[in-house]
């Protein structure tokens, strides 16, 4: 009898530990938001969880307790113009919102310090300042923030001039006391030469490509990895060895364990081809040279369980880089989804997007019952409000490569998902928990949208996880807007009765 009793208690203790190997809670839908409402998901701080939100001229910051209950509602003092664009950057006791307004004949970069309570520390702080005659819907400037998040770098770029561009960055430490303002000209050699994937490393260097390309939406057959020192007022740049290939989607990552640069990208062996195969190559910090470069041409097995309800030779041609996972020994994980729109008018490929993904953002800065909001392309014609567009994003392929660029394995989460003139419920969000990478996404089972957790382990072994505790009947969940708020923590917004309110997610 005795024996009977402790296994049941066992019993009871192990399936006490499954029941709370997860969970989820939902905030309450604030009746009075608007439905013009902007709102971005701003982290964890302090054991609290703050989300900003905005309408018209009326910034607040909402503060959340473990259990998604509203603890207070915080109005910011920001009274000088509408602003353009937010940025948070989050650390354990504090955040800094960074956001840039036009204001009597100028646009502003500013910050305010914002506490666990949701309350602001100080005054404004001005970072920067660019004369303008009129108002512009564009913002001016960028932020980027090193690793570790101790170099903060505020940067615009005047491209007045097609063949020479002017670049300022403004550098910052942690306590954002300026370092080092810099405006350096950039050349660009090819009228449709472009600057893109700024990296700020934890010494503060900054480097971004140089694409060049023979149009405007053509394949990439020149890159120019251009280097900014902290403390000097000049550029350095390198060419990658870039022969017999056409690159497409470029990405770029600082490796700060190993002091190297890491760059990836789709490629192509003919101009506006079939995408073939991944472009990687290393480049190495304290030389400013290339270490070495790979070319991983898809096998048609992986074309086959990739390709969905295509052929085979264009199984890769709506994939995009969504996602590139770091490891200690220099090589990478790298998530790439199958995303692209229709219209009346006929299906748009890659060559129809002016700078990658139809779905690529710069931040988390959603603005809700406005899709083309968050473009960072801006608004410019191709989706009208007089055309109906179908937003899919369906399989997701994910790769390991070693230090050597040497593919390890691939594997493929499977989804098949669409929503008519807006994307907020597509989409995935990656969550990482160390020894897994969980992937989040919405799917139907028997007419109704559930949110769906598959996780690939650091082997590649593909998990389908049991359906998510606590799905509440009624919530749409928006995971392509999720933020990881902790190692097995993460906040995703969603709607419910046409209200917007946030979940947390336990792992």
């Amino acid at each position: 009898m005795a024996k009977l009793r402790l296994f049941i208690i066992i019993a009871i203790v192990a399936l006490a530990g499954e029941i709370t190997a997860q969970n989820i809670y939902y905030s309450d839908p604030d009746r009075t938001d608007p439905k013009t409402l902007q709102f971005e998901l701003i982290g964890k701080l302090g054991g609290q969880f703050l989300v900003y939100k905005s309408y018209r001229d009326q910034h607040f910051i909402y503060v959340y307790d473990n259990g998604m209950r509203t603890l207070d509602k915080v109005k910011l003092p920001i009274e000088n113009g509408r602003l353009l664009s937010t940025d948070f950057l989050v650390y354990p006791d504090f955040a800094w919102f960074f956001y840039q307004y036009y204001y009597k004949g100028a646009i502003y970069a500013a910050a305010l310090k914002i506490d666990p309570s949701g309350k602001p520390v100080g005054n404004e702080i001005v970072l920067d300042s660019t004369q303008r005659q009129s108002l512009s819907n564009s913002k001016v400037y960028s932020v980027i923030n090193s690793e570790d998040k101790n170099q903060i770098m505020v940067f615009k770029i005047n491209t007045t001039n097609d063949r020479r561009h002017v670049l300022t960055t403004c550098l910052f430490n942690k306590e954002l006391s300026l370092q080092k303002r810099s405006v350096v000209p950039v050349e660009m050699p090819q009228t449709n030469d472009f600057l893109s994937e700024f990296t700020l490393f934890n010494d503060g260097e900054m480097a971004c490509i140089r694409a060049s390309g023979t149009s405007s939406n053509d394949n990439i057959n020149k890159v120019t990895v251009i280097f900014k020192d902290p403390l000097w007022d000049a550029l350095s740049m390198g060419e990658l060895s870039v022969k017999g290939i056409f690159m497409d989607d470029i990405r770029m990552r600082a490796d700060n364990i190993n002091k190297h640069y890491v760059i990836t990208s789709f490629f192509s062996k003919m101009k506006r081809g079939n995408i073939d195969g991944l472009y990687y190559a290393v480049w190495d910090k304290e030389r400013h040279t290339e270490v070495m470069h790979a070319s991983t041409i898809f096998s048609e097995e992986l074309r086959a369980d990739a390709r969905g309800d295509g052929a085979i030779k264009t199984a890769f041609n709506d994939f995009y880089i969504k996602q590139l996972v770091m490891r200690r020994d220099g090589g990478f994980i790298l998530a790439a989804e199958s995303v692209y729109t229709s219209t009346r008018g006929g299906n748009l490929n890659r060559w129809d997007y002016l700078y990658g993904s139809p779905f690529r953002m710069t931040n988390d800065y959603f603005l809700w019952n406005n899709p083309m909001g968050f473009y960072p392309w801006g608004y410019n014609g191709m989706f009208n409000s007089n055309n109906f567009t179908r937003f899919y994003a369906e399989n997701v392929m994910v790769l390991s490569f070693d230090p050597a660029g040497k593919l390890e394995w691939s594997n493929i989460v499977r989804k098949s998902q669409f929503d008519d003139n807006k994307d907020d419920m597509i989409g995935f969000a990656l969550v990482n928990t160390g020894n897994q990478l969980h992937f989040l996404f919405n799917s139907y089972e028997k007419r109704i949208q559930i949110l769906s957790d598959q996780s690939i382990t650091s082997e590649g072994q593909l998990i389908r996880n049991p359906t998510l505790k606590n799905l509440d009947r009624g919530f749409e969940f928006m995971p392509r807007h999720a933020k990881q708020v902790g190692l097995r923590q993460v906040l995703i917004p969603c709607q419910y009765r046409g209200y917007i309110c946030f979940a947390k997610i336990e792992f």
